[in-house]
């Protein structure tokens, strides 16, 4: 199992519908995103920089890097690109972050 985490920006103003829209994620996306092996998938916020900080464990990081390819992906990617910062294929602007320390 992969411990993965990766930064965002979300645009000011947006923090209560970015809530929304994951709290309303598709049934199909959540399959999707299970069927690829994540698991413990959790995104936080840092309220001062409107910066998403996503982490999550993948069985098979493969698999998840195929996610991209997927139509319900780039949907959804769509979906969230009026609301943060998105590359010309609406997938997020998105940094990994290095892990530095872990308490199992």
């Amino acid at each position: 199992m992969e411990r993965v985490a990766f930064k965002m920006k979300l645009f000011a103003g947006f923090e209560q519908e970015y809530k929304k829209r994951h709290a309303e994620i598709w049934p199909e996306l959540s399959a999707l995103l299970k069927g690829a092996g994540i698991t413990n998938y959790s995104i936080f916020l840092d309220e001062e920089t409107n910066t998403l900080i996503g982490v999550l464990n993948v069985a098979d990081r493969a698999k998840m890097d195929a996610l991209p390819a997927n139509t319900i992906m780039q949907k959804w990617w769509a979906y969230m690109s009026d609301i943060m910062e998105s590359n010309p294929d609406n997938s997020p602007v998105s940094a990994p972050l290095k892990e530095v320390f872990y308490l199992p």
